[in-house]
């Protein structure tokens, strides 16, 4: 109780430290072309330390100004520099919009130094939706495609996009549209991710070690925010590709602005084609996405916003006569802010936020048919209030309250067989203070409350930053946290359709576990940047199904899972450029994971105690480089180079055979296998080219032809082996991935 006493007091102590300085300066920062608003553009007050960064929205506010003259310096990647001499009096709040002229498109950050800049800048990342619509992709361009390409994110393989952060599993990182749970964020058998990036505003990763504001999963958050437009004129833009095409469209209206997007696969004439010439060709199959936001602005202290998302997969694919199987999955989304002042010194958010992940697979062998219905729906409602006390602290603090329903159906031959509902409520409260001790010390002291009905469990989670700035150009920072996961996601890494997420309960206690992390940002200058940080995890208490359970009939729900424990640590290191039309990044991580369940690589001769094993996602070397180079106002080029030490797998040591009886002639055929995960695959690498032409459509539009070349040396990396056992000895086959794979889509911008 010591601990939580002193950091009560820690929090609390800038709340005596009143300040009467009330002077500040707000806005709106757009696109002056195409009146887009521009998302974290980066405000500071020349010669001070002080500034801040755009919301969701667009909108900026620096408070606490002290009475005087100040140069405003407003800038955002690709744009022009905004600066505008002001003079502020006692008191004055002064309010103006910003329109940045666009300069070209940059891979490179300008880096502006401000007081406001969080703590928890430590392993996060802020991923611009130019970068993803550039970089070469397989068919169409992808959000969770282009994150797999920062340090510290890893990749499954070619087919899935789910997202392996920092030696955690995919259920361990918090994926978050406007503020509401994204469950599934998948397509296409988890090829794509469920995020259109033509309806994508803003991008925020915490790898490790992030800020009490979340919560809910042990490893990481990935917050996503739907895009509108600022502008007084009507706009529209599509892209048409071999896989998917997508349109948006948006304006603005009196108070505020709208926008509405939409995605669908383009494989029917392919699908269609193909079915002549072979059976194993689905039926059907289509992916869609729809994505909608509304932002209004009733005076300088109030602004609303409304968003929704809605996705589908849908496949019907034969398996021999009489015999197929039909898939219906996707989420359902929506949140509402209310974005409020209530002084120039205390600013507030209020979201209500629901989910719906619907999974509903069909099997049809001979005549029998089987069917499931699995059904998530989480609500939440939630605050959070920043308050300026002076100028030397930021204090945050929230909460969120929710109703989680997991339902789940099995049917057999039209007969009910299985039925279950599962209902939580959870709570949830923070508060944290980024301190700014001197001109060079700021500290960010944080705790979170969580609360789970399932089971009545309570965790405290402390939070801690620091950052020391020895000089303009080099900063040191280190994190601690601790982390709770009330939920467990039983799915399969090659294909996601079957996902099904399970809770804590009575007898089954939460995930939990802590992170530390250690990082030095050198700023070598607007052109050059270095980042190295280093972490270690520790996770305890992991709970996953039970496999080696004959029969779950009539077993009690904590009987049902057995309980583990891991850990994860390793380095990254991050290097930026910006070299006039040449800019990009190269990363380095090095990373070990291991996990520990009962009854894997148990030794016969030490009574049954499990042994750490290595999770087949681990990648001990991984590396990455991007370049794009404008060649002219028309024509640019881009590529990405990819390696990684290959996946971790279990090899088969040999084989038996077993008969079912003495003088039976029929035989079964089993591998003998080594220890888990104890041997790698061969080492993964590849090669991707996209070259970009811009144009012009009739002088009523802009246009852009990409060509893309995936797998330009043809590299055939091993996704895993398959043993053929009717040969002795039993031959082993290599499951490649991607071939070289050319692509081409059009893009129109009116």
């Amino acid at each position: 109780m010591s601990y939580i006493t002193s950091l009560c007091i820690l929090l609390f102590l800038p709340l005596t430290v009143f300040s009467q300085v009330r002077t500040s300066i707000d806005g709106y920062v757009s696109d002056a072309k195409t009146g887009k608003i521009l998302v974290s553009a980066n405000i500071k007050l020349k010669g001070v330390q002080k500034g801040t960064t755009t919301d969701t929205a667009g909108y900026f506010r620096l408070t606490n100004l002290r009475e005087g003259a100040y140069t405003v310096v407003i800038s955002f990647v690709g744009y022009q520099h905004f600066e505008k001499r002001i003079k502020l009096k006692q008191n004055e709040r002064l309010q103006f919009d910003i329109q940045l002229k666009p300069i070209g498109y940059r891979l490179g950050e300008v880096v502006v130094r401000s007081q406001q800049e969080s703590s928890y800048s430590i392993g996060a990342a802020h991923i611009k939706t130019e970068f993803i619509k550039k970089m070469p992709t397989v068919f169409q361009a992808d959000v969770f495609r282009s994150i797999q390409l920062r340090p510290g994110v890893k990749a499954a393989s070619d087919f899935s996009s789910s997202l392996y952060i920092r030696g955690g599993s995919p259920d361990q990182t918090l994926i978050l549209l406007d503020g509401a749970v994204i469950y599934n964020p998948s397509h296409f058998f988890g090829f794509f991710s469920t995020f259109n990036p033509g309806a994508v505003a803003d991008i925020r990763l915490y790898k490790g070690a992030y800020p009490a504001k979340f919560g809910g999963r042990l490893g990481s958050v990935l917050s996503i925010s739907n895009t509108t437009v600022k502008q007084d004129e009507f706009q529209a833009s599509a892209t048409f590709g071999l896989l998917a095409s997508r349109a948006s469209i948006g304006g603005r209206f009196k108070n505020g602005s709208w926008m509405l997007a939409g995605r669908r696969s383009t494989l029917e004439p392919l699908l269609s084609v193909l079915q002549k010439s072979t059976d194993s060709i689905p039926n059907s199959f289509y992916f869609r996405d729809i994505n909608g936001k509304i932002i209004v602005h009733s005076n300088a202290d109030n602004h609303f916003s409304l968003s929704f998302y809605s996705g589908m997969d849908d496949l019907q694919f034969p398996l021999a006569e009489k015999s197929d199987v039909s898939l219906n999955y996707g989420n359902r989304i929506f949140s509402g802010s209310w974005h409020h002042a209530f002084s120039k010194d205390i600013f507030s958010t209020f979201t209500l936020t629901g989910s719906h992940y619907f999974n509903a697979p069909s099997f049809k062998l001979a005549s029998t048919r089987f069917k499931r219905f699995n059904d998530i729906f989480d609500f939440s409602f939630k605050g959070d209030v920043t308050y300026f006390p002076n100028a030397d602290h930021k204090i945050t603090t929230g909460f969120r309250l929710g109703s989680l329903i997991l339902k789940l159906r099995d049917e057999f031959d039209r007969r009910q067989i299985f039925a279950s509902t599962i209902r939580a409520k959870y709570a949830s409260f923070y508060i944290q203070d980024q301190w700014s001790i001197s001109g060079q010390w700021r500290i960010t002291p944080g705790v979170r409350l969580n609360g789970f009905s399932k089971g009545h469990y309570l965790r405290v989670e402390p939070r801690f930053a620091l950052e020391f700035l020895p000089t303009d150009h080099l900063h040191f920072q280190a994190a601690f946290g601790r982390y709770t996961q009330f939920m467990t996601l039983i799915s399969n890494e090659a294909f996601t359709g079957f996902d099904m997420w399970l809770t804590a309960g009575e007898g089954v206690p939460p995930a939990y576990g802590n992170q530390y992390v250690f990082g030095i940002k050198s700023i070598f200058s607007e052109k050059y940047r270095l980042d190295l940080e280093v972490y270690y995890r520790s996770m305890k208490d992991l709970f996953e199904p039970d496999p080696f359970l004959p029969d779950r009939a009539g077993i009690p729900y904590q009987e049902l899972f057995y309980f583990g424990e891991g850990y994860a640590y390793g380095a990254k290191l991050l290097f930026k450029y910006h070299i006039e039309k040449l800019s990009g990044f190269a990363g380095y991580t090095f990373s070990i994971t291991r996990r520990k369940f009962p009854h894997i690589n148990t030794p016969l001769a030490e009574n049954g105690s499990a042994r750490f094993f290595t999770p087949n996602y681990n990648r001990r070397h991984s590396l990455s480089a991007v370049i794009s180079y404008e060649l002219n106002p028309h024509w640019s080029l881009s590529a990405v180079f990819n390696y990684a030490t290959g996946q971790a797998y279990t090899k088969p040591l040999g084989r038996t055979t077993i008969f079912e009886l003495p003088t039976s002639a029929t035989d079964h055929h089993l591998l003998i296998s080594g220890r888990v995960n104890a041997s790698r695959l061969p080492a993964y690498h590849r090669l991707d080219l996209a070259i970009s032409r811009k144009g012009s459509f009739f002088g009523l539009g802009e246009t852009e032809w990409k060509f893309e070349v995936i797998n330009v040396y043809s590299r055939r990396n091993i996704w895993f082996y398959d043993y053929d056992l009717s040969k002795n000895p039993a031959g082993r086959k290599p499951i490649q991935l991607l071939p070289l794979l050319p692509s081409i889509s059009y893009s129109l911008h009116f």
